[in-house]
């Protein structure tokens, strides 16, 4: 087979530039000439495709006045019969046959080749992925050996490792979608990307792409809070007053977070005002449950939370989605109780306080703050 025909295909399949597979192929015949000739000095080879052989190898020696290695050395009245001009330091390339390198410079050959591809696939994930670490690219499920589904990426495999993946999602075969790029791991078998379904930057990527007021800034994503696959809730707010965070996010008609719940294959998306007052903030954050009242302990960031009784199963959530999400979402701890929870808890603390003074009263103990210190 043309020997760079074949370098050119292996430059297809693997997105190496051909210059750079020649440069190393030049440079694994070096170290086997190197090992054919027995010397330590530094040498350089060029290769010249065409032929009958399909290639030609040069060694570059140097014109020296007294020659210390005849490998890559040449005298100067021995170059000037080859190239008359020649002076000390010229270099003069002279023909090499790889064939008389022998068995084992041969294997030394093969053992750099594949040394040099490791390091060209090396550089050429770092190159693809070192700006996109912590950022969202597109790629195509290529195979999935359970439980890696691998997802190619600019000709590049990435794994979305089972920790990764979001339960409800298949990823069949030839699937088009979207992941957060985590890491770039170091292996025994090379270098390897580990790409994210679940992680939360994945929706606050995806809506700054979808969303232009979120990529310049005038809305601002203050929080996420996602169950993957299920409900993910978002908090925003906007750095210009004419410009309603929510509704950007939304867009017209609901395209821009309708675009988003299509890439997460039907996730549900609250998007809610964020604010500086924890009373609003939660309020919002638990929505679409109204709230009548909150008490709040800002010491232990706790909140006791009051509902219509008619709002308690939306306020919680099924198996206490709702809350959980808000309360991640606030980095606050929630408390809900129905107003008729509430009252029955407030009219049993009453019970137990009348209860305590009542104990108070027979021990003698007249003033209230004193049964109250007692109890």
């Amino acid at each position: 087979m043309d020997i760079l025909h074949e370098l050119s295909q292996i430059a297809q399949q693997r997105d190496i530039p051909q210059d750079e597979l020649i440069r190393e192929l030049e440079e694994a015949m070096a170290v086997a000439y190197k090992k054919f000739v027995g010397t330590t000095g530094d040498v350089t080879m060029r290769i010249e495709f065409g032929g009958p052989t399909g290639f030609q190898l040069f060694v570059q020696k140097e014109v020296v006045g007294e020659v210390m290695d005849p490998s890559y050395q040449v005298a100067i009245n021995v170059a000037r019969t080859k190239k008359p001009d020649a002076e000390i330091g010229d270099f003069i390339e002279y023909l090499v046959d790889p064939n008389r390198f022998g068995r084992i410079a041969a294997q030394t050959f093969k053992q750099v080749m594949s040394q040099k591809m490791r390091e060209a696939e090396h550089r050429q994930v770092h190159d693809t992925f070192a700006e996109k670490l912590n950022d969202v690219v597109s790629g195509t499920v290529t195979r999935r050996e359970d439980p890696i589904v691998y997802i190619e990426v600019n000709k590049i495999e990435a794994e979305l490792p089972k920790w990764e993946q979001v339960p409800t999602e298949r990823y069949r075969i030839n699937d088009r979608l979207r992941v957060y790029v985590l890491r770039v791991e170091d292996s025994r078998r090379g270098l390897k990307v580990i790409v994210s379904r679940t992680h939360p930057n994945l929706l606050r990527k995806l809506f700054e792409l979808e969303v232009p007021e979120i990529a310049d800034a005038i809305v601002v994503i203050k929080s996420v809070a996602r169950e993957p696959g299920q409900r993910s809730k978002v908090a925003v707010i906007s750095t210009d007053e004419r410009v309603d965070a929510v509704g950007a996010c939304v867009g017209p008609r609901g395209s821009r977070v309708q675009s988003i719940v299509d890439e997460l294959f039907d996730e549900k998306i609250d998007i809610v005002p964020w604010s500086e007052d924890p009373r609003t903030f939660i309020t919002n954050a638990l929505s679409p449950a109204k709230v009548n009242s909150m008490k709040l302990d800002e010491e232990n960031r706790s909140a006791y939370v009051v509902v219509p009784d008619t709002q308690l199963s939306l306020a919680i959530g099924k198996g206490g989605q709702n809350v959980r999400l808000a309360a991640r979402l606030t980095d606050w701890k929630i408390d809900i109780r129905s107003e008729a929870q509430a009252a029955a808890e407030k009219a049993e603390r009453k019970k137990e306080a009348d209860q305590v003074v009542a104990v108070a009263q027979e021990a003698g103990v007249t003033e209230p703050s004193e049964a109250a210190e007692g109890a």
